[in-house]
């Protein structure tokens, strides 16, 4: 039964299903049927933190439920986390989402990653909807903190950045290469760290917070999951992934690091004065971070590249995870390469992802029709996707970013969002509103914006 039939196709991928189509046709589908019951999913994360979601589901454990149900954990997975999954409704539904979510399921990836990501094994409590535990959510304010001399940081897998900042202006930046995912003597990124810090501090009056931006899965300022430290021997990982908190207790200051995603959403919020900020970059990967209309930033993963978009079977696999249908095949410069064929655009083998990407920028600079279908199709992903965003992240403002939006094709993609919102989900057209980043956002630098994640001591 096919439940994600889109009423506005993607032009080089007919077959195109969006996720959110089918989520609201079978909830729509279980809601008619007069039999549907309740599912509660909670995620518990590091500190006893919960989230919670709620929806309806036929009883019975027929294929459409299940895929309905594994599809819906998956996205939650990936964009809230969780060591422990509770799964309160029908048992048989549970006792087959336990199975795929298992060491031997066909969800082993995720299992072993949210494993290595909340250091305890993940786990799956079958339950009743009555019985799954009460949302507990950060309370805190996450950034925005301006006042005092502080140093912030952004660690990315071939440069890392430093500012120092005074009551929220930076008075010293700097740019230093490095190749992290190399090296493994977890000493090599201690001391390219400090080194940088020491060089900010320089140009302080005193140092009163540190505060970071790093790619990869930060839980507790621990890494937990890093393509930085990809090269650390198992047996050293430990101490490679405390090395902020070994810099806090050195410098004796307020240390916070997040997600660069997440302090993405941050400095857009700070340039744009505004919360409720769903941050998505297209680069490499699919990276994204989330800021509540509180102006807190909840920890959550936010590991979008993960998280299914599109219900078609014979839909592309990530490499990696081996799953079909994930963020990272539509919002990346996979997502331009995947669609290469059906463009009618052939580019020699040995081209890797970031050169076939700037061929086809090339193409799009002059006018080519192929590349501009491209674009189309990944600005309609995007529509879509954005509207499924809405069921899981409280925002009003998606800010778009990254290499495939660059130039004049990232000028259809953000177009044919924003026609695709309006003619398909207008409800969600009146709530957000697309933005790109402008002169005012990109002062607002990564570490500038890292260096206002920690308070003061009081």
């Amino acid at each position: 039964m096919n439940l994600s039939s889109s009423i506005f196709p993607a032009p080089l991928d007919p077959t195109f299903q969006p996720t959110v189509l089918f989520n609201r046709n079978y909830v729509a589908a279980a809601k008619k049927s007069g039999r549907a019951v309740p599912l509660v999913i909670g995620l518990e994360r590091e500190n006893k933190l919960l989230s919670r979601y709620e929806t309806i589901v036929l009883p019975d454990a027929d294929a459409t439920t299940l895929l309905y149900v594994e599809r819906l954990v998956k996205f939650l997975l990936w964009a809230w986390g969780g060591g422990k999954l509770y799964l309160g409704g029908p048992t048989a539904i549970g006792e087959a989402i336990r199975k795929a979510y298992s060491p031997r399921g066909a969800r082993k990836f995720d299992f072993d990653m949210m494993t290595s990501a909340y250091a305890k094994t993940f786990e799956v409590v079958v339950t009743t909807a009555e019985k799954v535990p009460a949302a507990k959510e950060a309370k805190t304010a996450a950034g925005g903190h301006l006042k005092g001399c502080r140093i912030g940081f952004d660690l990315g897998a071939s440069d890392y950045k430093f500012s120092a900042v005074i009551d929220g202006k930076a008075v010293y930046t700097d740019e230093v290469p490095w190749d992290p995912k190399t090296q493994s003597n977890p000493e090599y990124h201690y001391h390219h760290i400090v080194s940088g810090l020491h060089r900010a501090a320089a140009y302080l009056p005193r140092v009163d917070a540190i505060g970071g931006s790093s790619a990869g899965i930060i839980v507790d300022n621990e890494i937990r999951v890093a393509s930085l430290l990809r090269a650390i021997p198992k047996k050293d990982f430990a101490k490679a992934a405390k090395v902020f908190k070994r810099i806090q207790k050195e410098w004796n200051v307020p240390v916070q690091v997040m997600n660069d995603g997440d302090v993405t959403a941050l400095a857009g919020a700070l340039s744009l004065g505004s919360r409720g900020m769903l941050g998505i970059a297209m680069g490499s990967s699919q990276a994204a971070g989330f800021m509540d209309r509180h102006g807190r930033i909840p920890g959550w993963l936010n590991e979008l590249a993960f998280v299914p978009v599109d219900f078609q079977p014979e839909a592309a696999e990530d490499e990696w995870s081996k799953d079909k249908g994930t963020g990272v095949m539509y919002f990346s410069q996979q997502a331009v390469n995947k669609l290469l064929p059906a463009a009618k655009i052939y580019l020699p083998e040995k081209l890797g992802l970031p050169e076939r990407l700037k061929e086809v920028q090339g193409l799009m600079a002059k006018g080519d029709a192929r590349a501009a279908k491209i674009y189309e199709t990944i600005g309609t992903y995007l529509g879509c996707a954005l509207a499924q965003y809405t069921e899981f992240y409280d925002y009003e403002q998606a800010l778009i970013l990254g290499r495939v939006t660059t130039g004049k094709g990232g000028d259809i993609v953000i177009a044919r969002a924003r026609e695709v919102l309006k003619k398909n989900f207008p409800e969600v057209a009146r709530k957000i509103e697309i933005r790109v980043p402008d002169e005012k956002s990109r002062r607002v630098g990564q570490a500038v914006a890292a260096a206002s994640l920690p308070a003061l001591k009081k």
